[in-house]
């Protein structure tokens, strides 16, 4: 796709590009043997019921605490690392359910057994992967994730997505992360174009649509895929889609409206 207006493309990673979301959730029902889930993680599955008797409503009570904890996590890498944080999810979701004495090394193997399965459920779609590959023809593609040096880039080598970007840039390895504008102007730097040449799209109003509004960009693509309506104090985006597969047909959109106002100036002047 050659366009006119727009000259680069910046995608969100996490629940834009890959389900990060329902990966996490997979991975915490196979690591605590629900029953609709395959049995994957033995050591575990032995762990919680052979050596420590747990039953299923206690592995649900983990799971929901769990999933409760990353949901609301805040990590500042300067103070704890991502794996000791995440260890320390486990141990207190554990502890809290089952009482007790804090069990580090239990909470050490969920853990680690959780991320090997969530790496192993990301994937990037096939219908993505020609959607990029099309784009890519006539436009510069840029991958701009927030968090954990080490966290993201496993997650990038998971789902193989290297070979459809430009460039990959990491909010963790960067002096800030989104929703500064000095990750979207270092992000313009090194593709060798304007802000007002690029499009940002994600599906987190606050850090990718917020972000891309402060650093000026051309426009911003909000993902919506619940078709929410976002509340009146949210960053206003360019554009909404409900897929990320409705990206070309917005790109087309734009360029559209950029010819129809050529042609509308170039009457003007002719007129003149």
């Amino acid at each position: 796709m050659e366009l006119h207006g727009v000259k680069a493309v910046f995608f969100d990673l996490d629940n834009t590009l890959i389900d990060t979301a329902a990966a996490g959730r997979r991975a915490i029902e196979e690591v605590l043997l629900f029953p609709d889930a395959p049995p994957r993680p033995l050591q575990v599955i032995s762990a919680l019921q052979s050596k420590h008797h747990y039953g299923e409503g206690e592995a649900r009570a983990v799971c929901d605490k769990v999933q409760a904890k990353l949901l609301k996590e805040c990590h500042d890498p300067a103070k704890m690392c991502i794996t000791d944080l995440r260890i320390s999810h486990w141990e207190e979701a554990i502890q809290e359910t089952i009482g007790g004495e804090a069990n580090r090394d239990l909470a050490a193997e969920c853990y680690y057994l959780w991320k090997t399965t969530r790496l192993q459920h990301l994937t990037l779609a096939e219908d993505t992967r020609a959607m990029l590959t099309e784009l890519r023809k006539g436009l510069r593609l840029l991958l701009l994730t927030n968090g954990d040096r080490q966290t993201q880039r496993e997650k990038i080598e998971a789902c193989a997505c290297q070979p459809y970007f430009d460039a990959i840039v990491v909010g963790g390895e960067q002096k800030e992360e989104k929703p500064a504008p000095s990750i979207f102007h270092y992000c313009c730097d090194l593709l060798g174009v304007q802000p007002a040449e690029c499009v940002m799209v994600g599906d987190s109003l606050d850090t990718d649509i917020q972000g891309g509004l402060n650093a000026g960009l051309k426009a911003t693509v909000w993902l919506n895929k619940a078709m929410t309506a976002p509340v009146d104090t949210s960053p206003v985006p360019h554009y909404i889609i409900s897929s990320i597969l409705d990206l070309p047909a917005v790109l087309q959109k734009m360029e559209h409206n950029v010819n129809a106002k050529l042609e509308t100036d170039h009457m003007a002047s002719s007129n003149e």
